[in-house]
């Protein structure tokens, strides 16, 4: 939801369907047409995102099984996060996400992103005086990138490597810099959209584990 162009309210999948679809399309995030086998080990970063789409659904709902369920993934996850570096809380994502890089990923838990972030090791997404960033859709989150405070980040945009960003970015401009500053529009990239890169088919071959 947006709000005099910010996003409002948690991310995260509601319903079973839905729950399948952010698998789906995170899975299609990673290059992944359907969970691969031995994911825990092997795809950790993959088991990460599958566990906190889990815990974002079951957080929802207020049946007794589910509320004892949710906090056995809520250890997993805490467990996994703290060995990969990855702070990421539930609620923040929309579907679509790609971590490409495990190690140091710090994300505010009342920041906002949209679908399709793409988001590089050593990435920090903070506060500054109890305010949050806003990022839109299919936005590209390089290398050691700062985003904090309020501000918001247009759809489409790329976020250099180390760039720190304390001002608003418009949709579709390249950042790079400490401060980030506009560098040119962005001709074509492929953040992976959710409505394709074979969502449809991730959807129905994911196997829970």
């Amino acid at each position: 939801e947006r709000s005099r162009g910010r996003m409002t309210g948690r991310s995260g999948p509601r319903t079973r369907e839905e729950l399948r679809y952010y698998l789906a399309a995170d899975l299609a995030a990673l290059g992944h047409d359907r969970r691969p086998r031995g994911a825990a080990l092997f795809h950790p970063i993959v088991h990460f995102q599958g566990l906190l789409r889990r815990v974002e659904y079951l957080d929802r709902r207020n049946d007794p099984i589910s509320r004892v369920v949710v906090l056995a993934y809520k250890l997993r996850l805490l467990r996994l996060g703290q060995r990969l570096g990855l702070t990421i809380p539930r609620g923040v994502f929309g579907p679509g996400l790609a971590i490409v890089h495990y190690g140091s990923v710090v994300v505010n838990p009342n920041a906002r992103v949209g679908a399709n972030c793409r988001l590089h090791h050593d990435v920090a997404i903070g506060s500054k005086r109890g305010r949050s960033p806003v990022i839109g859709n299919d936005v590209w989150i390089g290398a050691g990138a700062k985003v904090f405070g309020r501000v918001t980040v247009g759809d489409g945009a790329i976020i250099g490597a180390n760039a720190v960003v304390d001002r608003d970015v418009p949709e579709h401009t390249v950042v790079v810099g400490v401060p980030a500053r506009a560098v040119r529009g962005v001709a074509e990239h492929d953040p992976r959209p959710v409505d394709g890169c074979g969502v449809a088919d991730a959807r129905r071959s994911w196997r829970r584990r």
